[in-house]
């Protein structure tokens, strides 16, 4: 006999609780928790899903006996390529048969169209094979439009259009598609539990049974996942545990530039990063993103400087720029982008301490070009050297870039892997690199280091002190 609870979930966050909240304790929203009645199987047994094997069957398929580690073989898995390479690096080299990857990212950001292509992309690849496109979003005409306009129309790409958990799983099963793709989890409703549609026992529930689904038939499966306000993933946070993969799609909706990054992954690094561009034809990778955050200026413009960051085991340039202005206003005015606001105020105050340059009383205006990020200590440097390029009204060398971070007392600290962004300043065509006193005696061909020790010595290389 199967009993029933009552619970209370938020419909915005996914949050689940014995109790009713006006507020819910989780994402702050108000008037989001709503009561509804879970009905649970009495123990011991478990009601399978039609077209699919229950989790206890799932767990027990075999012989019953274990096997040692060193007969295992690994030879009959390929992984299977997704047709983009910035794809395959950050998921390791390929999707792994069997495996659940989850995909999510904020609402317009590309999720839907990457998936699309890359369904496109394996089913030209494979002919002999289908590939299933699942959208309990849109419908099939919806998805044959995009299809269209991004040049994934192929006869071995099967669409179909539903939000009924046992009508996805018979699909996946009759089919076994080389690749099935569910668009997204969050809407897709099992009739086995009840719940909301995105609600905690829906999600989890989906989750699973697409897990089982994808372990027992060996096929590989892609899940989008919606986010919250806050950029979390929407749900259980049991969703990221159970799949094998989770990887955020990631972008300024006022630029083309679309990062992907593995924050979980099961058969491969989570420190790489893929880099993609959109446009109107759809999301292209861009395998080299060194030139996309620098200006075209050939001539040096005063109050920019470069600098290299680490985003995975990338190395990439950003270009920092710097405008200094008098005041007007009782309180000066500081507005950044892609800076930390509480780094400028600090590197601000060290510049007139230990930089003899005061710029307390003046308004700063701190950017980055085309979305990048500068926000790790290793652009310190650069920072300050913007701003006193604008305060004295001295350009930077255009071939000169300048990695380390500043601390209180005016010291320059190494950056972490300072090897490897000298080695891509030396490759992108920088000359000069104006960085901290090296333990080692490593030199770059091509490039000249000026090492310093302080934040003065720094101006003074790079010419911008005095008046």
């Amino acid at each position: 006999m199967a009993k029933t609870s009552m619970q209370y979930v938020c419909s915005e966050c996914g949050w689940n609780g014995p109790k009713w909240y006006g507020r819910c304790p989780e994402c702050g929203q108000w008037g989001t928790v709503e009561e509804f009645r879970e009905s649970r199987p009495a123990a011991g047994t478990r009601t399978a899903a039609p077209g699919r094997t229950s989790r206890t069957t799932a767990l027990h398929v075999g012989d019953g006996t274990a096997t040692p580690i060193t007969e295992v073989g690994t030879e009959s898995i390929h992984r299977l390529p997704t047709g983009f390479g910035e794809f395959d690096r950050v998921l390791g080299g390929g999707i792994v048969p069997g495996s659940v990857t989850l995909v999510a990212g904020e609402p317009g950001i590309g999720k839907s169209t990457l998936l699309l292509q890359t369904a496109g992309a394996v089913a030209k690849r494979h002919p002999d094979r289908t590939v299933l496109y699942l959208s309990g979003e849109e419908s099939q005409a919806q998805v044959r439009m995009r299809a269209t306009r991004i040049d994934a129309v192929t006869p071995n790409l099967l669409l179909a259009s539903t939000t009924d958990l046992a009508t996805v799983l018979g699909l996946i099963e009759r089919e076994r598609p080389a690749l099935a793709i569910v668009d997204s989890a969050q809407t897709i409703v099992s009739q086995e539990v009840d719940g909301i549609s995105g609600g905690s026992t829906q999600v989890r529930e989906v989750a699973s049974a697409l897990i089982d689904t994808a372990k027992s038939l060996d096929v590989p499966v892609l899940l989008v996942g919606h986010v919250t306000k806050d950029g979390s993933i929407a749900g259980p946070r049991t969703l990221e545990h159970l799949v094998d993969v989770v990887c955020q799609f990631e972008g300024d909706a006022q630029t083309a530039l679309r990062m992907l990054r593995a924050v979980k992954n099961r058969f491969g690094p989570t420190d790489e990063v893929g880099c993609f561009d959109m446009s109107g034809e759809g999301v292209a990778e861009v395998a080299d993103p060194s030139g996309l955050f620098l200006s075209d200026a050939e001539t040096p413009v005063e109050g920019t400087c470069v600098t290299f960051t680490l985003d995975g085991h990338r190395s990439l340039p950003i270009e920092v720029q710097a405008l200094v202005t008098n005041s007007v206003l009782p309180t000066p005015r500081r507005a950044v982008n892609g800076v930390d606001t509480n780094r400028i105020a600090m590197l601000v105050a060290v510049l007139y301490r230990h930089g003899r340059i005061n710029l307390l009383g003046n308004d700063l205006y701190v950017s980055t070009i085309a979305g990048g990020v500068a926000k790790e200590p290793a652009c310190d440097l650069a920072i300050v050297a913007a701003l006193a390029s604008a305060a004295r009204s001295r350009p930077i060398p255009r071939t000169t870039c300048a990695i380390g971070e500043i601390s209180l007392t005016g010291q320059v600290r190494p950056a972490p892997r300072l090897e490897q962004r000298l080695r891509e300043a030396a490759r992108l065509g920088f000359t000069t690199a104006v960085v901290p006193r090296l333990r080692r005696g490593n030199r770059i061909p091509g490039l000249q280091l000026v090492e310093v020790d302080t934040l003065r010595d720094a101006l003074e290389a790079l010419g911008l002190t005095g008046r």
